[in-house]
């Protein structure tokens, strides 16, 4: 079976997509610099969603590794990490960017990955519920000796990938992070287009 074609997200630009369970979620990560911001809900009720909290207590780690899963704030597997080609740093700990972030660093009316959230699950026909704490792939937050949060540059290459498995029918969102103040989206802090596609099973796929 031919590989589905790869649908661009533009940079500073969100989507939201119905997954079946079973199904697969590649997103790409095109030159290597990009933070996507990453959100799933229990299609059936959105208000169980993919919780961080929940997740770094079922794997006993900041963020899951490659065959282990995300769970929702009943604990139960949502997306299981099938396949990860980049070095495995991402991120459970930072919030997404909002108008309100934006706003105290001097920049009002900046585009955020909260608002593209909440048009992502528009666009669905979905009455957005408040974001819930995100999981930023590929966003590089390391831990200082004092316990400080640094913000650094993505270690991605151009073309690295992870692929998600759908545990249940759900609904997810995805943001390819507007932010260009801090280092977020590689070290000249540019936001840049991201890729995405869908597989209708969860073979892996290279």
């Amino acid at each position: 079976m031919s590989e589905p074609q790869l649908t661009t997200l533009a940079a500073r630009t969100g989507t939201a997509l119905r997954l079946a369970k079973g199904e697969s979620l590649k997103i790409v990560n095109v030159h290597g610099t990009q933070v996507v911001d990453f959100w799933a809900f229990n299609a059936a009720d959105l208000e169980e969603w993919m919780s961080m909290p929940h997740t770094r207590n079922s794997c006993r780690k900041l963020a899951p590794a490659v065959g282990e899963s995300f769970v929702t704030t009943l604990r139960r597997p949502i997306l299981t990490l099938d396949e990860d080609t980049s070095p495995g740093v991402h991120d459970t700990l930072i919030p997404c960017c909002d108008a309100a972030r934006y706003k105290q660093l001097g920049y009002e009316g900046h585009a955020n990955c909260a608002d593209n959230m909440a048009n992502g699950l528009k666009e669905l026909g979905i009455d957005p519920p408040p974001p819930p704490a995100v999981f930023n792939i590929f966003m590089n937050i390391p831990i200082g000796p004092t316990g400080r949060l640094e913000i650094v540059p993505p270690v991605c290459e151009p073309g690295d990938y992870v692929v998600l498995r759908a545990e249940m029918d759900c609904i997810v969102a995805l943001s390819a992070c507007p932010h260009d103040i801090f280092p977020v989206n590689g070290a000249d802090a540019t936001p840049r287009e991201v890729a995405y596609t869908v597989y209708p099973t969860p073979n892996k796929i290279g």
